[in-house]
């Protein structure tokens, strides 16, 4: 690791592109991705996912890095020291936004551990007599459980937080990262050998322009903008220990790749398998933990194949949490002068506490807010609110307001060809502020 003026930078640039890959990569690609394609007629929706992801999930995660290398502190530091004004405020709905996702996303991890564990125990035997639906329905009613794997999930989340940077979150990346792909290339390449398979290749990559409707281009729209990790401040920490030398145009690049590679190679996973096995793919958000174990449970060595498909989940759910968690801590340590240890496990901490009334409420142990319950609210405040608004307004601060740092940012370290750079502007100014903000009336409604 090294030390600039200071603060913590990335050892190398594989250090860097593992961590913010991490980031990108998590519950979006492996778990929201599938259902929504599943739902939303397979290649059509991978189509208009992938045109999204180029036009401008990868400007606005551009913009993210050049203000979070160009200010050099954390999402709040950063606007305040860039241009000040009202926009720090965009940094700081990004901490909270960062918060808020943390404590509920630890829950559904824990999700991810307990089904690693429950593979080599009764959900096999369970799923293969039609019951994977009454064994996740128990496990979620049982909030205990769900309270003590979400504490798991979230100890081993501190941990690497409070190791730093380089010690921390570069190491523990460069390692999940190169595991998660070499996990999905087995589980695809079994997959793909299933009798049948190649009925869930057809719908996921052939598109059925019937099935094209705004909700599907809503859809692809939102997963591009979530799943990237943008507009919630990760990208501006993360960018904030980037050395000047580094080239924001490739590290992007590469990100954004292997964020798709690992999207599209799940579907390679799990399609081929559903239809294989004659499942519904539109079955939604129980596709991963209702589904796919009764799939798993009808193949030779099932339970392996369960621990295995999990263990992708746990790592790809824990490189984002770190960043999530990352987020909140450099602005704790940048504004009030908290130390790192002292940041990660009251900051960790905190938002385990924030989480247990998400996992109260999946089993109707803790009251609704506003017709949700306690994780559906923290959702909808998060995901549909605050990320949309950060996306918006980074955007316009990139394209209008710090137009001339955010231009001289990019090109430090590595110049764009001029059509893509003209693309950029032309997308951070126009393109993609009125197209979040068509996500976020229609999340809204």
């Amino acid at each position: 690791m090294s030390v600039s003026g200071g603060r913590e930078q990335w050892s190398s640039r594989l250090g860097f592109i593992m961590a913010a890959a991490g980031s990108a990569v998590g519950l979006g690609n492996i778990w929201r991705f599938p259902y929504l394609a599943g739902i939303n007629g397979g290649g059509i929706f991978l189509l208009l996912y992938l045109l999204m992801v180029a036009a401008i999930g990868m400007p606005v995660m551009l913009a993210e890095m050049a203000i979070g290398r160009g200010g050099g502190l954390n999402a709040v530091g950063s606007f305040r020291k860039l241009k000040g004004g009202l926009w720090p405020m965009v940094g700081w709905a990004g901490v909270v936004a960062g918060f808020v996702i943390l404590s509920f996303y630890g829950v559904v991890a824990g999700w991810t551990v307990a089904y690693m564990v429950k593979s080599f125990g009764s959900l096999m035997p369970q799923a293969l007599k039609g019951n994977a639906e009454g064994v996740f329905r128990a496990f979620t009613w049982d909030w205990r459980q769900q309270v003590a794997y979400q504490a798991a999930f979230m100890l081993a989340t501190i941990w690497i937080v409070y190791k730093g940077i380089g010690n921390g979150i570069e190491r523990y990346c460069k390692v999940m990262m190169p595991l998660l792909f070499v996990i999905l290339s087995v589980l695809m390449v079994r997959s793909l050998t299933l009798d049948g398979a190649m009925k869930g290749v057809e719908f996921y990559l052939k598109p059925d322009f019937s099935k094209m409707s705004s909700k599907t281009v809503l859809d692809a729209l939102g997963q591009a903008f979530f799943s990237l990790s943008v507009g919630m401040g990760c990208m501006i920490t993360y960018g904030s220990y980037l050395g000047n030398r580094e080239s924001l145009p490739y590290s992007v690049t590469v990100v954004t790749l292997m964020d798709v590679a690992v999207a599209i190679l799940v579907g390679f996973v799990i399609f081929p398998a559903v239809f294989a096995f004659g499942m519904e793919p539109t079955s939604g958000p129980g596709l991963i933990f209702i589904t796919l174990p009764a799939v798993f449970a009808r193949m030779p060595m099932g339970s392996a194949f369960s621990f295995l498909f999990f263990l992708l989940l746990f790592f790809a759910a824990i490189t984002s949490s770190v960043s999530l968690l990352e987020v909140c801590v450099a602005y704790f340590k940048d504004e009030f002068r908290w130390d790192r240890a002292r940041a990660s496990w009251i900051l960790g901490f905190a938002t385990f506490l924030l989480g247990i009334p998400s996992a109260l409420s999946l089993g109707g142990h803790f009251p609704k807010v506003f017709g949700m319950d306690f994780m559906g609210a923290m959702d909808f405040l998060a995901s549909n609110v605050l990320l949309p608004l950060g996306g918006i307004f980074i955007s316009v601060f990139a394209g209008w307001s710090w137009f001339d740092g955010a231009r001289e940012e990019v090109r430090r370290g590595g110049r764009l060809p001029r059509p893509l750079e003209a693309f950029w502007v032309f997308s951070c100014r126009v393109l993609a502020p009125i197209a979040v903000t068509w996500v976020f009336i229609g999340s809204i409604r």
